[in-house]
């Protein structure tokens, strides 16, 4: 059997490259899909040669689950055993507050979605981080950390700490919650750190004026002993599962592929179409059994989005209403904080789902973006996001999956992908027009979100309007 390669070329925003998959070759991974040319397989009956075997291997995509970044993930947590004798020790140690958001850190880093980063970064880290977007590790490679995970002190804790060389970190709530050892203390320098993250230091940018302008002038960096897992105690905890929980789940599904999808807001069938579209292509390239990650993020967002619990709500009525099938989608919470930096911070977002077991990722229009907070247009070129991911360090073996757009189409009354053949057709609702609808009380097109769905948005809205009254009242 003999193989004749066919270069054929293809719209560099379609969805991932369709395959033929041939089930009796050995597979070996191909990662970032060549958006510009695919090779089609014919196969003959004359026998396959040795170059051909390996030109047809290095043509298929990973099968099995991704390693973590440096092939181990970081568990930061101490053991039960040892609890008892590290919370005795943190007591005698300088204490070090942290707010809401350091705590959602210490979350991210004690699990292992920044593996191998193991606390808090020292200068060296935080330097490559800010410059590079990526930490060189010991075998000379790099593994991409696109966002400085850092901890700021004021000058009066900086004193206390003294020469000291471990300090306790002590959560919102006053419980001490881990042990920082071996610490470096050193310049947090906020101007560069905002204009490299965000590309700008135009004031109003969300992230900023919560943690980085009213924060220390120093940093803090060192080795993470974390005394007992993280809990919020919310009514949530138990869609907040770690890395190593989420790959233990796709083993006990027998997950053959997993597809991660991000959001911030509530889902609408656009997005339904979009993973349930992506799941049939992962069948139709061979997979047996693709499992979707979806993945909304849990930590610090702004005033104006929807509040994770009312989000969770609606994510369950989605699968409720049959949207999305519960047997083939695993719903949880990505613990980390937003930051709203685009192409830098979306890197962040891709690089956490490869140590949480997911060997593809969906990436759309202005992913991790935001408008621009002093003029009207957006911060970042939408299509900087999904180019940025087929090109950052230590991203190589992640697939990435650029997808069409989403819009409801007026003629079928429902969410389809986009024809610019027939634009006029197309009606686009952004987030913000979906706010206005449920604080309103005006509906939707029929077809654009369940309606189970659509009812926890206008209670949420609903509840709001008497607090809002209340406020106006007030300032009056």
């Amino acid at each position: 059997m003999s193989l004749t390669f066919k270069p054929q070329m293809i719209t560099p925003i379609s969805h991932f490259n369709k395959t033929h998959k041939n089930p009796s070759i050995s597979t070996t991974p191909i990662y970032h899909l060549n958006q510009l040319t695919t090779l089609h397989i014919v196969f003959s009956s004359r026998k396959m040669t040795s170059h051909a075997k390996k030109m047809t291997s290095r043509m298929m995509i990973k099968s099995s689950l991704i390693e973590p970044d440096c092939g181990l993930l970081v568990d930061l947590v101490v053991a039960e055993d040892q609890r008892e004798v590290k919370v005795a020790e943190a007591e005698g140690m300088v204490k070090v507050g942290l707010k809401k958001i350091d705590l959602e850190w210490v979350h991210v880093v004690s699990e292992g979605w920044a593996s191998p980063l193991k606390g808090f970064m020292r200068e060296d880290e935080y330097l490559q981080s800010l410059h590079f977007n990526s930490l060189r590790v010991g075998d000379g490679g790099v593994v991409n950390m696109s966002l400085p995970i850092v901890l700021a002190i004021d000058d009066e804790c900086k004193q206390r700490i003294g020469g000291d060389s471990d300090v306790a970190l002590v959560g919102p709530d006053g419980t001490t919650v881990a042990i920082l050892r071996s610490i470096e203390i050193y310049k947090h320098n906020k101007e560069e750190r905002i204009a490299r993250t965000w590309g700008t230091i135009a004031p109003g940018l969300p992230y900023v004026e919560e943690a980085i302008t009213p924060a220390g002038d120093w940093l803090i960096g060192g080795d993470l002993e974390v005394l007992s897992p993280i809990k919020y105690n919310d009514g949530l905890d138990n869609y907040r599962l770690s890395p190593k929980q989420l790959r233990e789940e796709f083993d006990r599904r027998q997950a053959d592929a997993v597809f991660a999808f991000q959001l911030r807001n509530p889902v609408h069938n656009g997005h339904a179409l979009l993973m349930n579209d992506t799941r049939k292509r992962l069948l139709d390239l061979g997979y047996k059994n693709p499992i979707l990650l979806l993945h909304p993020l849990g930590g610090y967002t702004k005033a104006d989005d929807v509040p994770l619990d009312v989000r969770m709500e609606q994510h369950s009525k989605v699968l409720e209403d049959g949207v999305l099938d519960p047997e083939t989608t695993i719903v949880s919470i990505f613990p980390s904080p937003m930051h709203y930096a685009g192409p830098t911070e979306v890197q962040w977002h891709a690089k956490a789902r490869i140590n949480a077991g997911a060997n593809f990722y969906i990436v759309g229009r202005d992913p991790a973006g935001m408008g621009h907070p002093t003029e009207k247009r957006d911060l970042y070129n939408p299509d900087h996001g999904k180019k940025v991911l087929s090109m950052a360090p230590g991203l190589e073996k992640l697939n990435i999956l650029p997808f069409r757009v989403a819009a409801y189409d007026t003629v079928a009354k429902q969410m389809a992908f986009f024809d610019p053949s027939r634009a006029k057709d197309f009606l686009f609702i952004s987030g913000t027009k979906m706010r206005t609808f449920a604080r309103t009380g005006e509906s939707p097109p029929n077809g654009f979100m369940c309606p189970g769905g659509w009812d926890v948005l206008v209670k949420y809205y609903a509840s709001l309007q008497p607090e809002e009254a209340k406020s106006v009242a007030v300032s009056a």
